[in-house]
């Protein structure tokens, strides 16, 4: 379903199912200009689909750029590379993996933004990688992922974006990859002040695009998370594969409770991690103030998406955590607008009455003690990571 808002035209698309096809599609029709950027690139089924496609756009002519993590799409396989290339596919690593034994604090900051535009006329903005849904084990359902297709004038400024980290990562000197992100077409402080109050009426701009870099817009993605949080009447929900929240943000969901909001947390169950173990550490704070917790356990959840009110919603890349909160470039869509919220929420909805695990105060209290220590474990961990690398400033310190 299609909704307009703004004069754009935004899709939601829900699992690789419903996101490859729409972007194959623009990939066929692509005349001009492709910029594919992501975190994870596998060589699977849809890999090899995508790859295929951007081959052919680049033999007829079309300027591919593929801006890929070096960390998450390390395992790429050379030959795959090779045959890109050969093919006439610009092909870039975003900070190329270096050694396991060498710890260096810009090792972490990662480009885990899944974003593509296509001749400046269509964006694809999500957390979906270009890897098969069904990559996962054996008897296991496909992963929960979501992404947003939008045509429209938005595209234009997604569109900069992309073209400005695509050539800062490739020119001579990586780390003036942030340094010409400065001056997105818009100040997203101004956007978030006065369009992160989810009850009032349609502002100026009904969808935004958001980044977060490491330079002048490092929290807006966090500003507009917090902002929405803060002025929700009736109800919050958030799906976040990886969320370790900072104090901060925690004090705004428990302020949100205090005042009568429905929180509900749907969350990964499965850990993949040792790290992950971590979000368990505000289990207790979260369920003794009343914010409902729900564990996906059927598979792997990767969402990043959230809703307020059933009219504010959020679409992205950007887990809640330190890495991606702190550290990475991240990319999310802001939508103001009911039918498309709406959409959002029935999904998670109905993802957490069929799918989910309710954790309550009492089953976590009486729960493993084990686990639970283990929690804090992996907790203290993260917080030694953000001292190591100079970004522990007293956000995530426990209550």
């Amino acid at each position: 379903m299609t909704h307009s808002a703004d004069d754009n035209q935004i899709q939601l698309l829900i699992n690789g199912t419903a996101y490859f096809p729409a972007l194959e599609e623009a990939i066929q029709a692509a005349k001009q200009t492709i910029h594919l950027q992501t975190y994870i690139y596998m060589t699977d089924k849809v890999g090899e689909r995508i790859s295929a496609l951007l081959m052919q756009a680049a033999q007829r002519g079309v300027s591919v750029n593929v801006l890929l993590d070096g960390f998450g799409s390390k395992e790429l396989a050379k030959d795959h590379l090779k045959a890109l290339r050969d093919a006439g596919v610009h092909l870039a690593f975003y900070r190329p993996q270096i050694s396991p034994w060498t710890f260096k604090k810009d090792r972490l900051r990662r480009m885990h933004r899944k974003v593509v535009t296509i001749d400046d006329s269509i964006a694809f903005v999500g957390g979906i990688n270009i890897i098969d849904d069904y990559n996962v084990p054996e008897n296991m359902p496909p992963r929960i992922d979501y992404a947003v297709r939008i045509e429209g004038p938005l595209v234009q400024e997604i569109s900069l974006s992309s073209e400005k980290l695509w050539r800062n990562a490739t020119s001579s000197r990586v780390s003036r990859l942030n340094t010409n992100l400065k001056n997105l077409p818009h100040n997203s402080l101004d956007f978030v002040r006065q369009f992160g109050r989810p009850g009032k009426a349609l502002s100026k701009k009904a969808v935004v695009f958001l980044v977060r870099n490491n330079t002048s817009h490092r929290r807006d993605i966090e500003r507009a998370y917090m902002h929405a949080f803060n002025h929700a009447q009736s109800e919050i929900i958030i799906a976040n594969a990886y969320f370790i929240p900072g104090q901060r943000f925690r004090r705004v969901l428990l302020a949100a409770t205090k005042r009568g909001v429905s929180v509900k947390l749907l969350l990964q169950g499965r850990i993949e991690y040792f790290l992950m173990l971590a979000t368990h550490a505000f289990y207790g704070t979260f369920l003794n103030h009343g914010v409902e917790i729900y564990e996906y356990n059927k598979g792997y959840m990767h969402s990043k998406v959230a809703v307020v009110d059933g009219h504010w919603a959020t679409v992205g890349s950007s887990n809640i955590d330190p890495f991606s909160l702190l550290l990475s470039h991240e990319a999310n869509v802001v939508v103001h607008d009911s039918t498309f919220a709406q959409q959002l929420r029935t999904h998670l909805l109905t993802t957490i009455e069929e799918d989910a695990q309710h954790i309550s105060a009492e089953d976590w209290m009486r729960g493993n003690l084990f686990k639970r220590t283990m929690s804090w474990i992996a907790y203290g961990i993260v917080r030694l990571f953000l001292g190591m690398i100079g970004r522990y400033n007293g956000r995530y310190r426990p209550e």
